[in-house]
């Protein structure tokens, strides 16, 4: 058994596995009492908690809430609605689309880490929408529509399958003429970076004509352990792009300098900081949702003029209607028929020329 399938098989998912590594607070212990919902994690990232705080940012993505319960502003049925399942395109289960020429082929429901703030948790955490996840007839969908051009392969987590599932995926994607582009959606860089071992980068290294690409999540500088500087280092050295896709949750990451932190330190370890995502309206994550224009907000006042332009992710807000970009324009002041005003992050002042068309 491999180090990966180790820390699966012992995924800290009982009261009594997590009393191991935190002091739990009554109300942690309430919730995951009462609530009927799928949480777990791995040791190592178990191992990454404050022992002591309830407040710790790992806990808080980890251990179930009350707050939970409350739902004011998520949608029901959220998923169906989001992912555009009660339409007239007849698509697999397997298959989510929002553009033309991209989508989302859903290949799991199993992760390493159940994160509460899950904008999929009607599949991944409560188990209340049911998919057919078969992978054959989604591969097949994909080739009967030539449209599409890029594969976004997601879960769950899809690098909990095995190699040779993994590679069984990849092998038939590449034989679609019209795909130029893979994709894997993945946390394992972060919760369990032991996954990313000698027969998954045989999978993933080599040159093709259709390459993979890899987009993580990390939501605190604190998820950063040495073990995940090697597994990216690994991928990188295989060929294959990291980015990371921030979430931006209340108490967590909503603060200048703990996002900042987490971008340089994203540098640090190789990863592209890629989206910044605003916490979608999945139901009963209301208690980490901040006020929509606050993603801008720490992207100017901690990252633009701050740190290098690598740093810089979008933020957007992602729809039944696609991904769209929460970037107001804070820089251009003025305009006039001569010349246009900018602003920089000090609060400078400077001019460029007005150009006709």
């Amino acid at each position: 058994m491999e180090d990966w399938q180790k820390q699966m098989q012992d995924q800290v998912d009982t009261l009594e596995k997590l009393e191991q590594y935190v002091n739990l607070a009554p109300e942690e212990k309430e919730a995951i009492r009462s609530l009927d919902t799928k949480w777990g994690t791995t040791p190592h990232m178990a191992g990454l908690m404050d022992k002591n705080d309830p407040a710790c940012p790992i806990r808080r993505q980890v251990i179930p809430s009350l707050k939970e319960n409350e739902n004011v502003h998520g949608i029901e049925d959220y998923l169906i609605w989001k992912e555009n399942r009660d339409t007239d395109d007849v698509r697999p289960d397997a298959i989510a689309r929002h553009y033309k020429d991209r989508i989302a082929f859903t290949v799991t429901d199993i992760c390493a880490n159940y994160c509460r703030h899950c904008f999929r948790k009607e599949v991944v955490v409560s188990r209340e929408l049911k998919l057919r996840l078969d992978l054959a007839e989604g591969i097949e969908w994909i080739r009967d529509h030539r449209e599409i051009r890029d594969v976004l392969i997601t879960g769950g987590d899809p690098f909990l399958l095995s190699d040779d599932k993994i590679e069984y995926l990849i092998a038939k994607i590449r034989e679609i003429p019209h795909v130029q582009m893979i994709r894997f959606g993945t946390r394992t860089p972060i919760a369990l970076p032991q996954r990313i071992t000698p027969g998954l980068k045989k999978v993933l290294s080599g040159f093709h004509r259709v390459p993979i690409w890899i987009n993580t999540q990390c939501n605190h500088p604190r998820e950063l352990s040495d073990e995940t500087a090697r597994a990216v280092y690994d991928l990188l050295s295989c060929g294959v792009n990291v980015g990371n896709q921030m979430v931006l949750l209340k108490g967590i990451n909503d603060d200048v300098d703990t996002f900042r932190e987490l971008h340089l330190k994203l540098l640090a370890f190789r990863i592209r900081p890629y989206y910044v995502f605003y916490c979608e309206p999945a139901p009963g994550i209301d208690h980490f949702r901040t006020p929509v224009e606050k993603g801008a907000e720490l992207i100017r006042d901690a990252l633009r003029g701050h740190t290098t332009g690598l740093a810089q992710p979008m933020y957007v807000v992602a729809t039944r209607i696609g991904k769209i970009p929460l970037m107001p324009d804070y820089y251009m002041v003025d305009k006039d028929d001569k010349e246009y005003t900018l602003r920089n992050y000090k609060g400078e002042l400077t001019r460029t020329p007005t150009i006709p068309e």
